[in-house]
């Protein structure tokens, strides 16, 4: 559910031609002016990679996903952590000591709970697939 509620909140400012996030806070319009892509096809790109890593976390606990090689899921998690984790970081770092993005104490929480939701999902899925060839 988490990755699917990133998705539809990236599809919202795709829709509306803004970047950020909603509840986040507002990128001015010289940064969105300024950016390296159009914002709605940057927010539809990041709105597909929510929806694909919806599907990697379902498949996790699914049977078909079961029988995925494990090395490969288990790579394909680690670079999902590593990408999850670098955007949290930065809700993290400026929800708490602040570097002028704009993020509040309480997104430096959530920026925690999805992180540590991730690593609970990752264990689960290495647990459950340890006695599992591939």
């Amino acid at each position: 559910m988490l990755f699917l509620g990133y998705a539809a909140g990236k599809a919202v400012f795709a829709w509306q031609g803004r970047l950020g996030f909603p509840g986040g806070p507002a990128v001015p319009d010289a940064v969105r002016d300024g950016y390296f892509m159009d914002a709605a096809t940057a927010q539809w790109l990041a709105a597909a990679t929510g929806v694909l890593a919806a599907c990697v976390a379902i498949a996790t606990i699914t049977e078909p996903g079961r029988r995925a090689p494990r090395s490969l899921m288990l790579l394909v998690l680690a670079g999902m952590l590593l990408a999850v984790a670098a955007g949290a970081a930065i809700m993290i770092v400026d929800g708490f000591i602040g570097i002028g993005v704009g993020w509040q104490w309480h997104h430096g929480v959530l920026g925690i709970a999805v992180v540590g939701l991730l690593v609970a999902m990752i264990r689960s899925y290495a647990e459950a697939t340890k006695h599992v060839v591939g």
